[in-house]
């Protein structure tokens, strides 16, 4: 029954999204003008990292699709409720569980789709890299996604507006962008901005992805960002699932 449910909810918002070609193809915007107008300025340029500007570049803006596109994916929730979608919801049979699968794996298909037409738009700039890398990338993009979406999912459930959303996903989006090194590699960076780096997350996915762009598969970082992909999205997929299931969303 939860694979039945998690089908027919992932079947909803799937047609919902093919419905609306803007939101398939503004989440994109930023990071392809990231790729446009900042990835030039950085060939040549040593960035004290194995790999051209272009496999330095493009694995964070990959991650970085997930970290803005997934965070604020709870504001589509707030709008169901205050429309009455919600409450229609919780009075079906459907598992819980599944109104959160659901929707998580659409944007999950979504943001894989968008990073495939980031890398192909990469690649006619000048990215060279390595099929399997390649295709790393966009499992650390899904996995990512997995961890975020559920997260918003789960906060957007607890708050009433989206005036109280979007200043929480934005103070915790807007560091971690910036401490995980997404743009250029914190080892560039003074020695206390590279320490403070671990402690996010996102630093040893974006490192690990940058490994795989370059070639370089059984390294510590690779190994540590699979870690930290798989056990982010655990905890958060749990606390989705518990948030979901007190809700009776």
């Amino acid at each position: 029954m939860l694979l039945h449910d998690t089908s027919l909810i992932f079947g909803r918002y799937v047609r919902q999204t093919l419905r609306s070609r803007f939101q398939i193809l503004f989440g994109i915007l930023m990071p392809l003008l990231y790729l446009l107008f900042f990835g030039p300025l950085l060939t040549g340029l040593p960035l004290g990292s194995t790999g051209d500007s272009w496999q330095v570049l493009v694995p964070g803006l990959l991650l970085q699709l997930s970290l803005f596109g997934a965070s604020f994916a709870g504001f589509s929730i707030i709008i169901e409720k205050s429309t009455g979608v919600v409450e229609r919801m919780r009075v079906t049979p459907v598992s819980r569980l599944a109104l959160l699968l659901g929707r998580v794996l659409r944007d999950t298909l979504l943001f894989t789709f968008q990073a495939v037409l980031l890398v192909l738009a990469a690649l006619v700039m000048g990215l060279r890299a390595p099929l399997p890398g390649v295709l790393i990338g966009f499992v650390f993009v899904g996995l990512l996604t997995v961890s975020l979406a559920s997260l918003s999912y789960a906060l957007a459930m607890k708050v009433r507006t989206p005036q109280e959303f979007g200043p929480v996903v934005n103070s915790l989006t807007m560091p971690s962008m910036l401490l995980s090194g997404l743009m250029l590699p914190m080892t560039l960076g003074p020695v206390w901005l590279d320490v403070l780096s671990h402690f996010t997350p996102f630093r040893y996915l974006v490192d690990a992805v940058r490994d795989a762009y370059t070639g370089q598969y059984a390294t510590a970082h690779m190994l540590y960002g699979v870690l930290v992909a798989l056990a982010f999205a655990f905890l958060a997929m749990t606390a989705g699932t518990r948030v979901f299931r007190r809700a009776g969303a």
